[in-house]
């Protein structure tokens, strides 16, 4: 892929074991041996899951996400595009209109759509789509919630990781992929464009989303800051 402004590579490669995974700008994960593409947390009908409450958050957030997750396998090409968890936000924001959006998903991405069951999902049911329980795919364990598998690498969603750059009034939150080497975890940030995000702790290994590029988050690499320890934020709660 070409580079991005500054130099900065649009995609980071991550190396478990000799087994590679694409980290991609847009907040996914790609796997070339195998072919499938990653994404969590998209969080679908969350503006109308809140509408149902008396909060008007507009309704257009599922399109943005619903078309970028198109442009990367239109661009990709996958044999499979695996959701892990958090599909949707809730049973109140399944409308008609997303369903039916969901229904046709597969045959517009041109590949197999599967969801691994999240939170979000508990008490739902999307037609032709079942949840599946975490499960082994070659090298790696897939879930929602974390689930550390020796010998294996967790791919996980639900932390929605994000980095906190600088202090102060020039403190900045990036999503960002976060790779936790004690547990053998690699967490996607949320691909959903009404999400938010939960600071990462300052043990755990960052590529940092920003500007159209995955970049090595390294101590005062950006903006010139470096990152003390005020700057890591707490260790991240379970989103609800």
């Amino acid at each position: 892929m070409p580079a991005a402004p500054g130099g900065v590579a649009p995609t980071a490669t991550f190396d478990w074991q000799g087994h590679p995974l694409v980290l991609l700008a847009a907040k996914a994960v790609w796997d070339p041996q195998r072919q499938v593409l990653f994404v969590a947390d998209l969080h679908l009908g969350k503006a109308e899951t809140f509408q149902v409450h008396g909060i008007p958050l507009p309704s257009d957030g599922d399109a943005a996400t619903l078309n970028g997750l198109l442009d990367l396998a239109h661009q990709l090409l996958p044999q499979q595009v695996v959701v892990l968890g958090d599909l949707i936000h809730s049973r109140l924001g399944l409308t008609a209109e997303l369903r039916s959006k969901l229904a046709a998903l597969p045959e517009l991405l041109g590949c197999q759509l599967r969801l691994i069951g999240g939170n979000h999902e508990q008490g739902s049911w999307i037609e032709g789509l079942p949840q599946e329980p975490s499960q082994e795919l070659g090298p790696w364990w897939l879930s929602h919630i974390p689930e550390p598998r020796a010998g294996l690498l967790n791919l996980c969603g639900h932390l929605h990781p994000v980095a906190q750059v600088g202090c102060g009034a020039d403190r900045l939150r990036l999503p960002c992929f976060s790779y936790c080497q004690t547990s053998g975890r690699l967490a996607l940030p949320a691909f959903g464009r009404l999400t938010g995000g939960h600071p990462c702790s300052g043990r755990e290994r960052l590529w940092l989303v920003a500007e159209g590029a995955v970049i090595a988050w390294t101590a005062g690499r950006l903006l010139g800051f470096t990152q003390p320890d005020c700057c890591h934020g707490p260790t991240p709660r379970q989103p609800a």
